[in-house]
């Protein structure tokens, strides 16, 4: 008994001992998402490298992180004024930036992408990045919407893959989702969890699924915040005020919609579509339903009742054009 649990001391021990090793980190894209997670690594203790295309972007970046960190300070250390400009400087001296992704994986023990959700640059991306990165080195993606798997193909290393899906402010949202494709190893996983413990993150487990675990339940409640408005049933104002009050949601589904944009609900129903398109179509419903009223209802209707809000030009199209497009995809 005494040498059963000898060993699984040491076995704990050793798991934990591995669990920690994540200490370098590398965050792939300096944008909103990119500087939220290079904060919070930097935050908790973790050397950070923030790489984009341009020393402007990456300027912008950081310059926005500092701001960050005041307003955390401001609050964190409201009675300690040194402590609180201790704790900024500290972070900011945690982070440093690089325009050259190969050189900035050098010393990564993790590599987290969060650029733009095109399913080829992130292949791309990863590709190079397999050939530069230690064999050590995890990769992970922060992508909302594309399938872990799809992208982990582009490397070598798919036992050291797998998602981290932060949300948006990250600093502020206590939720990371760590997704797992099957060939994740156990001991990949559990690195990826306790990063996200470490970075002070509620996780929760979850497979390779479409729109993971929130946004698969998420986008389709906003879509049909949608139909509401398009049969006339209620209006915006109304629907955001009902399931605030109503339901105690902190947003409504259009200001929700604002804010996560038009563009990023588009990735997530694309994939979810094609992925539950054969349990749709049981159910009468086509393909060119779908993308008439995806197109036609979310980017006329929604932009009319929300003139600020921000649309990608690829998806200001003509919805039979779109149609066409997927029907050509089903194909």
């Amino acid at each position: 008994m005494a040498h059963f649990v000898n060993t699984c001391i040491r076995r704990f021990s050793t798991s934990a001992m591995r669990a920690e090793a994540i200490k370098c980190v590398t965050v792939i894209g300096g944008g909103q998402m990119g500087a939220g997670i290079a904060q919070v690594a930097a935050t908790t203790g973790h050397q950070v490298v923030i790489v984009d295309q341009s020393e402007d972007i990456l300027n912008k970046s950081k310059a926005s992180i500092h701001k960050s960190l005041q307003r955390v300070a401001k609050k964190k250390f409201a009675d300690d004024a040194k402590a609180g400009e201790a704790f900024i400087s500290e972070a900011i001296d945690r982070v440093s930036i690089q325009t050259d992704a190969t050189n900035a994986v050098g010393n990564a023990d993790l590599v987290v992408e969060a650029i733009v959700e095109n399913l080829e640059v992130k292949r791309q991306l990863f590709t190079i990045l397999d050939k530069a990165a230690p064999q050590h080195t995890i990769f992970a993606s922060n992508t909302s919407s594309l399938p872990i798997k799809d992208i982990a193909e582009s490397t070598q290393r798919m036992d050291r893959f797998g998602g981290l899906h932060f949300f948006n402010p990250v600093p502020v949202m206590k939720l990371l989702e760590v997704v797992r494709i099957p060939q994740t190893s156990d001991e990949t996983f559990n690195k990826l969890l306790a990063f996200g413990k470490n970075l002070q993150k509620t996780t929760v487990n979850c497979k390779d699924t479409p729109g993971f675990i929130v946004n698969r339940l998420l986008v389709p409640y906003m879509v049909e915040a949608v139909r509401l408005l398009e049969r006339g049933d209620a209006s915006t104002r109304d629907i955001d005020t009902a399931m605030k009050l109503g339901a105690g949601y902190p947003m409504g589904p259009f200001e929700l919609c604002d804010y996560v944009g038009l563009d990023t609900m588009k990735f997530i129903l694309d994939v979810e579509w094609l992925t539950l398109r054969p349990t749709m179509q049981a159910a009468g419903v086509s393909i060119t339903e779908v993308v008439h009223h995806l197109y036609n209802t979310a980017l006329t209707k929604m932009k009319r009742f929300m003139p600020n809000i921000i649309f990608l030009d690829s998806l200001d199209q003509d919805k039979e054009v779109c149609a066409n497009h997927y029907l050509l995809r089903q194909s």
